[in-house]
């Protein structure tokens, strides 16, 4: 990547001077105002690869000061953000109050002094290893935290309604058959079933050979048939069911 395409001689602009088509990022929640020697960055092109982001980073702010490290990482979390350390407070005042909103990668960065201390710093004062340890209890205190949350409640399962017997379904024109022979045709059960006035198709249920359906045209007609056949026999075998169809 061509870094000299980063906007990088854009100076500190102004919210009147932005690009068009450009406006100033709304912060997120309140900036930190307490001096640190970490200036961290947001706002940042999320399509930048982070070996480019960093070095643009290092280029624009070494103009502030000596620069001790500069942090960004590619994870969801801190996707379009960095932090970039100075040796001195003074510095990173400096580039807050020289950088806040130039445009880097076609984006203004938004500046605020880092909430907690660096990594870089710890080591240089001497203090890593205390660092860590609360830096790794604040994270042991988070998981408890969620681990201890309460989770919500899942919302009570409906009670089953219980569906009415077949045999009390309400008449319609529409016959349902069960226990029907598995060597049962279609063509048979029609020669059966248009015996009755009214009589208008057979529908046979492609996945289950033992069920089929059984129209008419009015369920006048549709009960006649169910009074006279409910219990026919094929053959030897188990007498045919016929009910109402449920709807």
């Amino acid at each position: 990547m061509d870094l000299m395409n980063a906007n990088y001689a854009m100076p500190n602009v102004p919210p009147g001077s932005l690009p068009k088509q450009m406006t100033l990022p709304t912060a997120k929640q309140p900036p930190c105002t307490t001096p640190n020697n970490t200036v961290y960055i947001n706002n940042l092109n999320e399509k930048i690869k982070i070996p480019d982001l960093k070095q643009a980073l290092s280029k624009r702010f070494s103009e502030c000061g000596e620069i001790l490290d500069v942090v960004a990482h590619a994870n969801l979390r801190m996707r379009g953000q960095a932090f970039v350390v100075f040796r001195k407070v003074e510095d990173a005042t400096k580039a807050i109050e020289t950088l806040q909103h130039q445009v880097l990668f076609d984006k203004p960065m938004v500046l605020q002094y880092s909430k907690g201390k660096s990594d870089a710093i710890a080591v240089l004062d001497g203090t890593i290893d205390e660092h860590k340890r609360r830096r790794l209890e604040v994270k042991e205190q988070r998981q408890a935290q969620m681990e201890t949350k309460p989770q919500p409640q899942k919302a009570a399962a409906r009670p089953k309604v219980p569906q009415m017997p077949e045999d009390l379904l309400p008449p319609n024109q529409i016959l349902f058959l069960q226990r029907i022979p598995p060597e049962t045709t279609d063509v048979m059960l029609k020669a059966l079933f248009s015996q009755y006035p009214g009589f208008k198709e057979v529908r046979m249920v492609p996945t289950k050979q033992d069920i089929a359906f059984v129209e008419y045209e009015n369920e006048v007609f549709a009960s006649s048939a169910k009074e006279a056949l409910n219990g026919y026999q094929f053959g030897s075998g188990r007498p045919l069911r016929v009910t109402f169809a449920r709807k």
